[in-house]
């Protein structure tokens, strides 16, 4: 692991040097693309990007939870929280480029 982690600003030159369009319309063409999967997601709907995964929303309800420390009882209020299931494909070649490394070594 490389433990290296992708920005908007690293995602916007990846658009910037793959379609070679201007700095700032590739930042904003990922800033378009993040606006509108949070819109849909916020709407409680599903965002299903093929070969990559879907994001879903789930409703929690209302359940008792622990404090560790005290180990007092506390209710932890309903909310929504996103999921995101990755598609095969992209399980498939993260395991290939996995197997590949480890050969290597």
């Amino acid at each position: 692991m490389t433990g290296k982690t992708i920005t908007r600003a690293d995602l916007t030159d990846a658009v910037y040097r793959s379609l070679g369009i201007s700095r700032n319309e590739s930042s904003a063409f990922v800033e378009r693309i993040l606006d509108e999967v949070a819109q849909t997601l916020e709407k409680g709907e599903t965002v299903k990007i093929s070969s990559f995964g879907t994001f879903s929303v789930r409703d929690k309800k209302l359940r008792m939870g622990r404090n560790p420390k005290t180990g007092e009882e506390v209710p932890i209020e309903p909310r929504r929280v996103i999921t995101f299931r990755a598609s095969h494909v992209l399980k498939d070649q993260i395991n290939d480029t996995h197997r590949q490394a480890n050969a290597a070594e």
